[in-house]
């Protein structure tokens, strides 16, 4: 059963709908029960990283979600902003992240992005795969994913980069580090290219 976190800072109706659309089961975690029996759990979210964070922490299964990420080490997919809050921190405010994963999320450098690209990066666009991984095992070479976001994630070891991503400049759009994967992209908003990827993430990636 994978398990999904509702931060109320994101539709994750969409998730749930492209789950059921791949025939996985899924829940809704209410409690620290839920995340306790959960084989693998997915984090989405859209909005301020430091409004996230505050309500993160004021969760009641937040100490049983740091004993499944770094404990049990269960497999933990964070899509966008849940990519973020798996950091130490970010640009977008004070509050601090996760911290399951040795990395830091900044804005995008304007002066490194041309005067026609615009931000935040919105819209479709490729990644390029820096490392092998049963997640992208098997998927289509020209997939493309959608992006909404105008900060991104910087990990101290490159080892721990999963895909990069270009907008003026080449950045971090997924890491894996153990058991922990972060898609900067939407999956559930990028039609079968998505859908195949929570498959993958389904199926042990």
């Amino acid at each position: 059963m994978i398990t999904v976190l509702n931060l109320g800072t994101a539709n994750i109706g969409s998730v749930l709908n492209m789950l059921r659309r791949i025939r996985v089961p899924a829940m809704v975690a209410e409690g620290a029960q839920d995340i306790e029996k959960a084989s693998k759990i997915i984090m989405p979210g859209v909005g301020h990283f430091s409004n996230s964070a505050e309500r993160l922490r004021a969760l009641p299964y937040r100490d049983a979600l740091d004993h499944a990420a770094l404990v049990d080490q269960k497999p933990i997919l964070g899509i966008c902003l849940g990519m973020q809050l798996m950091t130490r921190g970010s640009e977008e405010g004070e509050g601090a992240g996760l911290g399951w994963v040795p990395a830091d999320t900044v804005r995008f450098r304007a002066e490194r992005v041309d005067d026609k690209l615009l931000i935040p990066h919105m819209g479709w666009n490729d990644v390029a795969v820096e490392k092998p991984s049963a997640l992208v095992d098997g998927l289509d070479d020209e997939s493309r994913y959608y992006f909404c976001h105008s900060y991104h994630v910087e990990c101290d070891d490159p080892a721990h980069v999963l895909m990069t991503t270009t907008h003026g400049y080449s950045f971090t759009s997924s890491f894996q580090v153990g058991n922990l994967t972060g898609v900067q992209f939407h999956p559930e908003k990028s039609l079968r290219f998505g859908m195949r990827l929570l498959e993958r993430f389904a199926e042990g990636g």
